[in-house]
């Protein structure tokens, strides 16, 4: 899997050096059929959660803030985020996936990115 990092001329310093946090886990981290990457995507506003299988370059499931059970919820940003993490378990497991790899894409394991990780714990995924 080849990774470019191709950022725009006026990428923020802040945008520049997370994409090259995430080039750099990612040439750790790869999903596989049996063990798929579960990859975080966070912003300002919402949070996307899929399980990828790099092996045949696909999404197996996702969830996101964006859907409409989710966005019914009351709470704050990081609630909403830990019942994604429950959805993308649920999901995974309807799907026959009990382990995954965790991608965090160049985010900090704080807060939403915690929040979701711990969700996908509680709904059984293991990693």
């Amino acid at each position: 899997m080849a990774i470019a990092l191709r950022t725009p001329k006026k990428t923020a310093t802040r945008t520049a050096s997370r994409l090259r946090r995430q080039v750099r886990g990612r040439k750790k981290i790869t999903g596989s059929t049996t063990r798929p990457r579960l990859v975080v995507t966070r912003s300002s506003r919402h949070v996307v959660a899929q399980l990828v299988d790099d092996t045949q370059s696909r999404t197996l499931v996702s969830a996101s803030t964006m859907e409409a059970d989710v966005r019914a919820l009351q709470g704050d940003k990081s609630a909403r985020a830990k019942k994604v993490g429950e959805l993308v378990a649920e999901r995974a497991k309807a799907a026959g996936v009990e382990s995954v790899v965790f991608d965090r894409a160049g985010n900090k394991y704080h807060g939403r990115v915690a929040a979701l990780a711990e969700g996908a714990r509680a709904g059984g995924l293991e990693f």
